[in-house]
Formats: C-alpha cells, structure tokens, sequence
C-alpha cells in the first residue's frame, strides 16, 4: 500500500498553508483534494414544532460539535427563543466548548469541557450533573449511540433534538475516485454519500481514515476497514494519526 492522493471529505481549511495538511503535503509529498460529502441545511422552526420538544425545558445542553452549535443557534434565533444565562453546557472537546463564545459569553462556572476528546470522561461530567434534564442538539441519525447508552444506563433524562439534515453532495460528477489512495472520513454521512454516489466502490487498496467511533461503525457497515483512526491515546487529532501512517506508507518522504 502506497499512499500519494488523499481525499479530504470536508472543505479545505480557510488558511490551508497554516494547516496541518499543509504539512503533511510538504512533509511526504503527497497530493491532498478537500470535498464536502453532504450538505447540512437547518431545520426550520415550523419543522421542529413538530417534535414537541421544549428547549427551555431543559437546563443543560450537550454539545459535540461546531456545527451543531451553529445550527441550535439558528434554530433558536428562528423560534425567537431567549436562552437562560443559566444553561449548563457540557461539551466533547475545548474546541468545541470555546466556539460557544460565537454565542453566549464564555463563563466557566456554565461551560464545561471533556478532557482530552475522551467520550468516558464527557460521561463522568453527564454523571456529575445527572439531575439536569439534558438536550442533546444533533443531526437525523442522532447522538453518539455510546453515550446514549451510558446516560440510558445511569437513568439521565435526555432529549435528543434535531437541529439539522443532511443529503448526500452530487460527488460523481465532480470527483474521479479512482484516483485516491486514501479518503478520509469525518462523519458516517460522508460514508454513506460515498456509498450513494459510488454504489460500485470497493475498498481494495485503498486506505481509510476514520475521525470516531461511529464513523468506524458506519464503514464496517459498508463492508469496508479504517486503517487509520483518531483520536486514541497517541493520536489526538486525525492529522496526528495519518502523520503516524504517511511514515511508513506514503510513496516519498522529504
């Protein structure tokens, strides 16, 4: 297996030259393509009524995400809601909890952040705080099944809300897929827009980068096998890992 093409399923970094990928391109040489796999658009108000789902019921919100933020924000704006300064908000990483200041001014006393991207330890925060009814924003598949299933285990009481769709970009006409040595993935969606768009795909030679645990799921599901994944212990960010793996795989190093 020699890896020179990557494709990059999601959109190039705003400053790609202050990148890691931009490293990793000079580093090993290699070609790197970035491409959005699905679009998200917002649900609107009238469509979210429609779940009966009182967000100022809730006292505490989880968030995983950027993007979720974006659009649980928009959502709000819509409905014309005014959120509590006293929501409680648990978040995945530090990333994620510091991009909440796009919104509502940064209190450390109602931000709350996982350590180290560890899903076990956004439980033990969900754990500490179990008395909060939460709300979990998320997409149409839903929140992360493993911590589902924990918050089911402990008896938290949770709603999931969906805040967003998505459907699969028009990838054929713009992507020749034959090329890549290796695609990386950020989300099941974007597995199953390859499956949509590629419906004769096969995995060969080809390697994958997985970001999660569900993304893993997801290409498991479709028959096919992450060679490379993030975060673990060694490998915080997906850069971290696929540096690892262009050491040994890339076709040339500098």
């Amino acid at each position: 297996m020699k890896i020179k093409n990557i494709l990059i399923s999601q959109n190039a970094p705003a400053d790609f030259e202050k990148s890691p990928y931009a490293e990793l391109k000079r580093k090993y040489s290699i070609n790197i393509d970035f491409y959005k796999f699905f679009k998200i658009e917002s649900i609107t108000a009238t469509e979210f009524r429609k779940s009966k789902i009182n967000i100022l019921e809730h006292p505490a919100v989880v968030f995983t995400s950027k993007n979720t933020i974006d659009h649980f924000f928009e959502l709000c704006k819509d409905m014309r809601l005014d959120i509590p300064e006293t929501m409680k908000y648990f978040c995945s990483t530090d990333a994620v909890a510091n991009y909440l200041q796009k919104y509502i001014q940064y209190r450390k006393r109602k931000i709350f952040a996982a350590k180290d991207s560890n899903i076990s330890s956004l439980n033990d925060l969900l754990w500490k705080n179990r008395d909060l009814k939460m709300l979990i924003p998320c997409g149409p598949d839903g929140a992360s099944a493993q911590m589902l299933e924990f918050m089911d285990t402990k008896g938290i009481q949770y709603d999931q809300a969906h805040v967003f769709t998505t459907s699969a970009a028009n990838l054929a006409d713009d992507i020749d897929i034959t090329k890549y040595d290796m695609i990386v993935m950020f989300s099941p969606n974007g597995v199953k827009s390859l499956q949509t768009n590629f419906p004769d795909f096969k995995q060969g030679e080809v390697a994958f980068a997985a970001l999660g645990s569900a993304v893993i799921t997801a290409l498991e599901n479709a028959g096919w096998t992450a060679q490379v994944i993030a975060p673990t212990k060694d490998y915080p960010s997906i850069t971290d890992a696929l540096d690892a793996f262009l050491k040994e795989y890339a076709t040339r190093r500098r």
